[in-house]
């Protein structure tokens, strides 16, 4: 039986991998993931002002599952005050359905 979810969807830069991560554990997410990406947005001058060309410039995108919309707000709004006027990001939360709650239910259960 699918359970309702929110999908929490940041793409920043690379160098802030382990803390945006450790927002996010900290924020009692139950998981997430994470890929390189690349792309073309708004901010065409990378903060570090050089060209892509070392893994630290790069671009990844989490992807995290959030039983509520409280959780995946509360750790957007906690990354976009920390990184984004300083860093290149964006947030977006989306609907989701999970299929196999056993593995995505935080300690409390579902």
């Amino acid at each position: 039986m699918a359970k309702p979810a929110k999908k929490l969807v940041i793409v920043t830069e690379k160098i802030l991998l382990k803390k945006i991560a450790k927002i996010i554990e900290e924020a009692g997410a139950t998981g997430y993931t994470v890929v390189e990406t690349g792309g073309k947005g708004s901010r065409n001058v990378r903060s570090s002002g050089q060209p892509n060309v070392s893994d630290t410039t790069a671009n990844i995108k989490f992807e995290i599952l959030t039983e509520n919309r409280d959780m995946a707000e509360d750790i957007a709004d906690q990354i976009a005050i920390k990184f984004f006027n300083d860093y290149a990001g964006i947030a977006y939360i989306c609907d989701a359905e999970v299929l196999y709650a056993h593995t995505f239910c935080g300690p409390d259960g579902c």
